[in-house]
């Protein structure tokens, strides 16, 4: 009993992160408003002050964006933005700037993919 608990656990916590993923295709689409200052593809429009988002990780991405719309993570501009989001979206957003190339590198200087 106690080993059928454990096996039903484990497959539950290994499928967890599976169905908590958002879409990288409607991550495409909601990125429109985004792109005005992250680029078409996250990797910036030249201008410093605007984070690369293309290959971050998608669970920072998202906790950044759930802080920005609780005001746990403070900027006027992107609070305005984070508080229209749905939890859907941002798991959406997420996904599509982590599935991006961008300059993130490991320790060793090597491309994350």
């Amino acid at each position: 009993m106690t080993l059928r608990l454990i096996a039903a656990c484990a497959l539950l916590a290994a499928a967890f992160p599976v169905l908590a993923a958002g879409s990288v295709e409607a991550g495409a689409s909601k990125s429109q408003v985004c792109q005005a200052c992250h680029g078409k593809d996250g990797n910036g429009v030249g201008d410093g002050q605007y984070p690369r988002l293309a290959g971050q990780y998608a669970d920072y991405l998202a906790k950044s964006l759930r802080d920005y719309r609780t005001g746990a993570r403070e900027d006027p501009i992107m609070r305005g933005f984070a508080s229209t989001l749905t939890d859907a979206d941002i798991e959406d957003l997420s996904a599509f700037y982590a599935a991006q190339k961008g300059p993130l590198r490991d320790l060793y200087g090597v491309d994350r993919d």
